[in-house]
Order: C-alpha cells, then structure tokens, then sequence
C-alpha cells in the first residue's frame, strides 16, 4: 500500500490491464491476483481488467478531480532492495510537497544522482510519487513519464492547486 510499508512481494506475472483516459494522458495500469506492479503512459495491449483494477482506476479519477490525496492501493514493484527503499520514502512525501535529490538520498542513505536513476527506474509513478523530486535550487529535474518534466511541472501544479499550495503555472 502506498501510505503502509513494505510493499508486497511483486508476483511471477501481471495478468490484469487496464487503460485508463486521464488528464495526463491514457494510463496503463498492471497488477498481479494482489497488487499493482506497474504503471505505464500508454495503452500496452487490450485490457485485462479486474476489481483491483478497477479501484485503482476509480482511484486515480479522484487523484485528478482533487477529491483524491493518498492512494491506499496494494503495490507491488519489482526492484532491488535500494529501489525498494528508494520507493518507499517517496510515498511518504506528503501530496502537494516536494523534496530535492538531495533530501531523498540524505533519507535513504545514499547520493542524490543514484535516488535520481530509482525515481526514472519507478515502475508505479504517481501512485509511487517520484514527481515530488525536484533538483536543487528550485529546478524541476527530470521525469521518465508522460511528456517528461512537462508531466511532472502539470502533476505538481495539479497537486499544489488542489492542496491550497501556490501553484506553478500548468
């Protein structure tokens, strides 16, 4: 689960798929008999669907209408133990808030440029929040999603414009 840790052991295969239309563009969610294992931005194959996934959809519906702050999805991503720990600290980055690199690593016990490759290696973006990464000194930094940094400013103006926060321009 995204606000509980650790997150579950990722299955042998991810049957289930489902295209979701979002603001962000069609997302294509993943998931195993238990948990979500990944998120891609763009329809992969023809849906799969099932009831995870069709809460996970539902979910990311309120996350884009504003209703929606914290995913309580099962997750399961596949990645090595510092992936996984990388991960996990970015799920407890409140939404609309951001931390640098640099902050992430000092958390993590590492350097900013390896939490930099984990948040481009995230198999779950947005329900794992690597958006909220930014670069020191106010830069976006990069974003392996969607449209790149453009993605990641329209999310973070979208989390900040529905947390109250002053918001960067979409």
């Amino acid at each position: 689960m995204t606000h509980g840790l650790p997150f579950l052991p990722p299955p042998d295969e991810a049957p289930y798929r489902l295209a979701v239309e979002t603001p962000a563009g069609t997302l294509t969610l993943h998931a195993g008999e238990a948990a979500l294992t990944a998120l891609s931005w763009h329809r992969r194959s023809a849906d799969r669907p099932s009831p995870l996934l069709a809460r996970a959809a539902a979910d990311l519906s309120a996350y884009f209408a504003g209703t929606l702050k914290a995913f309580d999805l099962p997750l399961a991503p596949r990645g090595t133990a510092h992936e996984l720990a990388v991960w996990a600290e970015l799920c407890r980055i409140p939404y609309g808030e951001t931390i640098t690199y640099g902050e992430l690593a000092r958390r993590t016990g590492t350097v900013a440029r390896a939490v930099g490759g984990t948040c481009g290696a995230n198999p779950i973006a947005i329900l794992i929040p690597c958006h909220r990464v930014t670069a020191a000194g106010g830069q976006l930094g990069g974003y392996s999603g969607g449209n790149g940094p453009d993605s990641k400013r329209r999310l973070l103006a979208h989390e900040a414009r529905h947390a109250g926060i002053f918001a960067l321009s979409p």
